[in-house]
């Protein structure tokens, strides 16, 4: 299957925390939205509308509306951007739909239904933004030095995994603040606070050793991803309570704690899906369960 990427806006995910991943990234799209207002008029920052335009993209992305409006603007006005009236009928076209009455006027300047057919790229793919609010060198530098060392190995062993340093470093900075003497009192250990079970399972036989530790969490987050698609969500659910309880509850379990967790790791990483190697695992059975659920349920 090799690896694969779930693309479109807000793509759906099949869980009972769906409600928490939602409000998760409605929060994400209104920050993104604020800081690109800021950047398109100079306010409190240097002016700069074509990175204004790209925060405006990957919030629209996430369906906020004000963005899309702000966006079609810029497309119609040709600032921060080169000036597409398809573009912009496309974006006024899709804040219309949700109700954005600004929008529905514009349309008839800049044409609909044509228009809709050519929504930006930037639309259709996860921007590079994200990445960039959360550089990874930025994050360790502000880091106590007993931490850097320890985050910087996190950070470089990720990508041998499949994982984004950025996500295995929310998990490292949530299990344990990047502790690798941490013990909890469910005996889950070192930075990745791995319990016996899962050291054992991933062949980790040094568990306060860094590096090993590092390993066999990252090995564990490799084989989630697989094993729910990429669902960040679901793999940080599994991280926490096991994949069992995922599988057992269709979903993030009702734990208070497993809740407040996956939105922490929402929160850093800033999106709902990962890239993830389908050849590590076969996916959940749940999964097709969930979606054959969905489909019986939008046919009657």
């Amino acid at each position: 299957m090799g690896l694969s990427f779930a693309l479109g806006l807000a793509a759906p995910v099949f869980a009972a925390g769906k409600d928490v991943v939602a409000r998760v990234l409605a929060e994400q799209a209104s920050y993104l939205t604020a800081e690109a207002i800021g950047y398109e008029h100079g306010e409190g920052v240097p002016r700069d509308q074509p990175y204004a335009a790209r925060l405006y993209c990957e919030a629209a992305r996430l369906g906020n509306v004000q963005a899309m409006y702000a966006l079609g603007w810029m497309y119609a006005n040709g600032r921060g951007v080169e000036r597409d009236d398809a573009h912009a009928a496309s974006l006024f076209s899709m804040a219309a739909d949700r109700g954005d009455e600004h929008a529905a006027r514009m349309l008839r300047y800049t044409g609909g239904a044509e228009g809709a057919a050519r929504p930006p790229a930037c639309l259709k793919t996860p921007s590079s933004i994200l990445a960039e609010r959360w550089p990874v060198a930025a994050l360790v530098a502000r880091l106590p030095a007993e931490r850097q060392q320890v985050a910087q190995l996190l950070a470089e062993l990720a990508p041998a995994y499949g994982v984004l340093p950025q996500f295995a470093l929310a998990i490292g900075l949530t299990e344990s603040a990047l502790n690798p003497q941490a013990l909890s009192p469910k005996n889950a250990m070192g930075v990745m606070q791995l319990i016996p079970a899962t050291a054992e399972r991933f062949n980790v036989t040094r568990p306060y050793d860094p590096e090993q530790n590092i390993r066999g969490g990252l090995a564990y987050l490799r084989w989630l991803l697989a094993y729910f698609e990429g669902d960040i969500a679901l793999a940080a659910a599994g991280y926490n309570a096991g994949e069992g309880a995922v599988d057992r509850y269709r979903g993030v379990p009702p734990y208070r704690e497993t809740q407040a967790y996956v939105e922490r790791i929402l929160r850093h990483v800033g999106h709902d899906h990962h890239p993830f190697d389908g050849s590590v695992v076969a996916p959940s059975p749940m999964l097709r369960k969930l979606r054959l659920a969905s489909q019986e349920e939008h046919e009657t």
